[in-house]
């Protein structure tokens, strides 16, 4: 790397090395035991395919070209800072920005299952953010079901030929929100309404989570938009060899 590529991506560790321990022991992703066991292994299975793919996916990226590395680094660090500055929400969740938008587009879905599901155990472990038990669940909302809409999304809106920052902040703010709708149904079905049943208890936590989660997928676009222009600014060479434009 250049002078200028080295200094972008120090400044990225420092960010890291100041906001990444800012996380709380009673904040979660949806916390240690609050699904129930059998929620926790089908979860859990399910998540598998996705990770043997990225795997898979990784390992080619690597192989094509080491220079990929470095991306792939920062792009698991920026979901490690901003997944781990969040907000109480819903009892046995919280309110947080994703991160894994920005991946989705760089290398696709299936690599950001990697990504997310090390970031998930970094933050279980460390920070008593998220668990071990709720790791398949916590896994497929935000490292699968939310960067397979980011990635979708960018892939259409940019064979349409939008503009590419709106691309990139709707790509990163629709993925970030559609992680919630995903936890939402998995606390819905884990814990139905005695009344209504899961319809009921989807749309409460649907609406208990949308005050706070839609200002800060607002705000995870907007960061995903700069982290792009830096990225175009001071790594072009690191973009061409994963083939991101």
């Amino acid at each position: 790397m250049n002078k200028r590529e080295k200094t972008f991506f120090s400044a990225l560790l420092m960010f890291v090395g100041i906001f990444g321990v800012t996380a709380t022991a009673n904040a979660m992703h949806i916390m240690e035991g609050y699904l129930p066991p059998a929620y926790c292994a089908v979860w859990g299975v399910i998540c598998l395919p996705f990770l043997f793919l990225g795997f898979r996916n990784l390992n080619r990226q690597v192989k094509e070209s080491r220079k990929s590395m470095t991306m792939i680094a920062m792009a698991g660090a920026f979901i490690f800072v901003i997944s781990s500055l969040k907000i109480p929400s819903v009892t046995g969740s919280c309110s947080h920005m994703t991160g894994t938008g920005l991946g989705a587009m760089l290398f696709g879905p299936a690599a950001v299952s990697v990504l997310g599901i090390i970031v998930l155990l970094f933050q279980a472990l460390l920070l008593a953010h998220g668990g071990l038990s709720s790791l398949g669940a916590n896994c497929f909302s935000m490292a699968i079901a939310g960067p397979i809409v980011s990635f979708l999304i960018y892939k259409g809106l940019k064979k349409a030929n939008v503009n590419k920052k709106v691309t990139v902040f709707l790509a990163a703010a629709i993925g970030d929100l559609f992680t919630y709708c995903v936890t939402s149904v998995q606390l819905a079905m884990a814990y139905p309404s005695p009344d209504g049943g899961f319809m009921a208890s989807l749309v409460k936590f649907l609406g208990i989570f949308a005050a706070t989660q839609v200002p800060l997928a607002i705000i995870e676009g907007i960061l995903t938009v700069i982290v792009v222009m830096a990225l175009e600014s001071f790594a072009q060479r690191e973009l061409k060899a994963i083939h991101f434009n």
